[in-house]
């Protein structure tokens, strides 16, 4: 309102401002433009009154009904040690594997050529990992307590890392990289650190955890966020713009051996040596479903979801790899992929394209599935 005052001694006259008349025409303008988005949500929800729950959809039929059967498409032979880890590298055709005969082996998954060989300095290696964008780096460690990265265009004439990065007090359990010049790691020394690769500094320390951090993963949709999973039970989610544990997730009874983010980036899902695998949003803060059988007693050492999120692959230490429909009702059972390994299931994973699934075993060989 405005006040005027005609003379020195006259009562003042209040007067209604044009803003204020203009903000009610506002005010009844947004009304109006929400009663009719309701009308027209109201509208829609008609329209689909033939559709069901997702519990509904999941309870038609098994998981070996909805699609094609998967089969072993390729077997790739060549390690002489245990295979303790593998990677897909962006293009979806190359992958990267490690094993205890002290190699790194890149593979050509369509052909089964080996395109490159790295020997490692310590053959105690657990992990590996390829960069997604351009392919040319790739990561590794182990009992070392190093991660060591190697650029695969200059392999054929130096057999060196191009980076050792040293700062842990522990093993080295995983690693990812972030983008071509960062790189994240876990350990036994119950923390994960973000490395700048060019420099081989160490950018961030992250200690929250309380016990061996065995697993790590990249949110595909926002690389600023990671999950990480701990033998103290719970899986926690970081952001590396403030360097902090944003989020802790419980719920498993024993070790976390493994996480791997849905394709959404808002959720994740964890194996563990309690025998479940489980799903966790992060949205709801909360566990949202858990895969067991009464059948399956042993533990899980790696999972990975489908491109879509339907399937959840879990690799497990009695040579098999279950497909669960994260949709069911979790007392429904998994899907045994056929022709199982010969011993534990160390490692798996889906390919960018999501036409084909990795494992790699004990047995030293590693199968392709499609």
């Amino acid at each position: 309102t405005e006040v005027r005052q005609s003379t020195p001694n006259a009562p003042p006259v209040f007067l209604q401002s044009t803003n204020e008349s203009t903000m009610e025409e506002r005010i009844a303008a947004a009304e109006a433009e929400v009663a009719n988005l309701k009308e027209q949500i109201k509208k829609v929800r008609d329209e689909k009154k033939g559709d069901t729950s997702m519990g509904a959809v999941a309870s038609k039929g098994s998981l070996r009904d909805l699609r094609k059967p998967i089969k072993v498409r390729r077997t790739l032979k060549g390690h002489f040690g245990k295979v303790y880890a593998m990677h897909w590298a962006g293009d979806s055709q190359t992958l990267v594997s490690a094993s205890q005969d002290g190699k790194l082996i890149i593979w050509n998954a369509y052909t089964t050529n080996k395109v490159q060989a790295i020997p490692l300095r310590s053959s105690w290696v657990m992990t590996c990992a390829f960069e997604q964008s351009k392919g040319n780096l790739i990561a590794c460690g182990g009992l070392d307590n190093v991660c060591s990265i190697f650029n695969i265009q200059q392999q054929s004439t130096n057999a060196r890392a191009a980076k050792e990065l040293v700062a842990h007090d522990g093993y080295l359990s995983c690693c990812r990289f972030v983008d071509e010049g960062h790189v994240v790691t876990s350990s036994g020394d119950s923390s994960c650190i973000y490395w700048d690769v060019t420099s081989g500094d160490v950018v961030k320390t992250f200690t929250d955890h309380t016990g061996d951090v065995m697993s790590v993963a990249v949110s595909p949709e926002n690389s600023s966020i990671f999950v990480s999973g701990s033998v103290d039970k719970s899986a926690k989610i970081w952001d590396l713009r403030i360097g902090k544990c944003v989020q802790t997730h419980k719920g498993h009874e024993q070790d976390i051996n493994s996480v791997a983010f849905f394709p959404d980036g808002y959720a994740f899902g964890s194996g563990s040596d309690d025998s479940s695998c489980r799903l966790f949003d992060m949205r709801c803060y909360g566990e949202v479903n858990k895969f067991r059988s009464d059948k399956i007693t042993c533990g899980i050492t790696s999972v990975a979801f489908s491109k879509s999120g339907r399937l959840m692959f879990g690799g497990y230490d009695d040579f098999n790899t279950y497909a669960w429909d994260t949709l069911a009702d979790p007392s429904q059972s998994p899907y045994a992929l056929p022709s199982p390994h010969e011993n534990r299931v160390s490692c798996l994973g889906v390919n960018a394209n999501g036409d084909a699934l990795c494992t790699g075993s004990w047995d030293t060989m590693l199968k392709i599935w499609a």
